[in-house]
């Protein structure tokens, strides 16, 4: 008798186990089903992450908002798939759509899932033709718009939106233009030019960091690259690096000059100031240097051709970092080349700079934001000028790592300002402290992506 009871009860476990397996494949099938059923979206390809199921996928964008019925293109983008009852977040990357199909801090935080899209324009994102007047950060954030609008029939839980670097930055327009698409925003190093004629991005990084020799070192080896200029061209045509965008290898050689320090502070630590060569430092170890940090293939023809849409951006509405040339001037021969109109192609003509984009982005934020968080680094350059809260900006937290870069997230914050963020994710997430999960100690992209973006 006991053998059959345990037989039965066997079976029985047997079949719950099948009945939940199926029940598993038939959900994993009906997202894949609802997905396919959204009007002009499409599946490029599926896959798996951990637990969840990961979709590659494409829908009809009009590439002018304006003129929804004329010219569309097929924008990028990709989901991660847990459940349809977790919330629901919106990363939006700024760039190109990542290979790899992995969850960002808050995604981890409340274990949910994520939409995770590519900015139009960005290869493959773009329309043909293409007019470059249709790339400005309104019609993006009708991209987003659209896509929100579109899977919240299918995940109806609280919606969170983050990015990092421009990634941040897209998200922060993206609620400046459409405040209730998603409950919360989370920004990680997001720089902010609300005026572009005035920065301060040369005096931040001429004082950053703790030792102020460190920054007197870098300023001697933009001199040292300068003084062995001819040799080192010779070096990097000799590797096949092309420089037609530039105007040739020296003019090339001199936007990279400028850029180090900024580089530098960027995505190292204080505690990498030792590496930075001495006086007598040979041709040899400034190369390794520059390789290490910098890299010596960005600036070239194949490094920033990729990249052409960002600077467009950068100089027709988001504005850029004036590159400060005080240490080395007496040494430069094309002063004033480290500008967007420099790395984008001659045929894409530039209009006239937006000087009110920011400065309206700007104003929501302080005035009538609610709900946001940004997370900055301390030292690093893009955070000198960040967004800030103001009187009318309700529900909302800015913190910085200290000592932090580029890579700055919630979880490298200091104990009680990483509860205070954690809580509020989780809160805006409707999400108890317990249903969520632990953030991994890693940039909120992967600190080697973003090196690859450079910003």
């Amino acid at each position: 008798m006991n053998r059959l009871v345990r037989s039965l009860l066997a079976f029985g476990l047997a079949s719950v186990q099948v009945m939940a397996t199926a029940a598993v494949v038939s959900a994993a099938e009906d997202i894949k089903d609802r997905i396919a059923a959204i009007p002009g979206v499409r599946i490029i390809s599926e896959g798996t992450s951990g637990t969840a199921r990961t979709f590659v996928l494409g829908i009809q964008q009009p590439a002018d908002h304006r003129k929804p019925r004329g010219l569309r293109f097929e924008q990028r983008f990709s989901l991660l798939h847990k459940a349809e009852t977790k919330p629901m977040v919106l990363h939006t990357s700024g760039y190109h759509l990542s290979g790899t199909i992995s969850p960002s801090e808050p995604a981890r935080l409340v274990d949910g899932n994520q939409i995770s899209v590519e900015q139009r324009f960005f290869t493959p994102s773009r329309p043909a033709p293409a007019d470059w007047d249709d790339l400005n950060i309104w019609q993006a954030a009708n991209d987003h718009h659209r896509i929100v609008g579109a899977f919240k029939k299918i995940y109806g839980a609280k919606w969170l939106s983050t990015g990092a670097s421009k990634g941040g930055m897209t998200s922060v327009y993206h609620r400046r233009f459409f405040p209730r698409d998603v409950d919360a925003t989370i920004a990680y190093v997001a720089p902010n030019d609300v005026v572009n004629d005035r920065d301060v991005y040369g005096e931040f990084i001429r004082n950053v960091g703790n030792d102020p020799t460190c920054n007197r070192r870098l300023e001697g080896v933009q001199r040292q690259i300068l003084q062995h200029r001819d040799s080192l061209v010779q070096r990097l045509e000799a590797k096949g690096y092309t420089y037609k965008q530039f105007g040739g290898a020296h003019r090339a050689l001199e936007v990279l000059v400028l850029d180090t320090p900024f580089t530098f502070w960027q995505y190292e630590t204080q505690d990498r100031c030792a590496l930075v060569p001495g006086a007598s430092a040979s041709v040899d170890d400034l190369w390794t240097f520059i390789e290490k940090t910098v890299g010596w293939d960005f600036y070239t023809d194949a490094g920033v051709a990729p990249y052409a849409t960002y600077y467009y951006q950068a100089g027709t509405q988001l504005g850029w970092p004036e590159a400060d040339e005080s240490a080395v001037r007496d040494l430069l021969r094309y002063p004033g080349s480290s500008v967007p109109r420099t790395m984008v192609p001659a045929e894409i003509k530039f209009p006239r700079f937006d000087r009110h984009a920011m400065k309206d982005v700007d104003r929501w934020v302080r005035h009538q934001g609610s709900r946001l968080l940004f997370v900055n680094g301390q030292n690093d350059p893009w955070s000198a000028e960040p967004f800030r809260l103001g009187p009318g900006t309700r529900d909302s937290l800015s913190f910085a790592v200290p000592g932090g870069n580029h890579g700055a997230n919630i979880a490298k914050l200091p104990e009680k300002e990483r509860a205070a963020a954690t809580a509020a994710v989780l809160r805006w997430a409707g999400v108890s402290a317990s249903a969520g999960l632990s953030a991994v100690d890693e940039g909120p992209d992967s600190l080697d992506a973003l090196r690859a973006r450079r910003g």
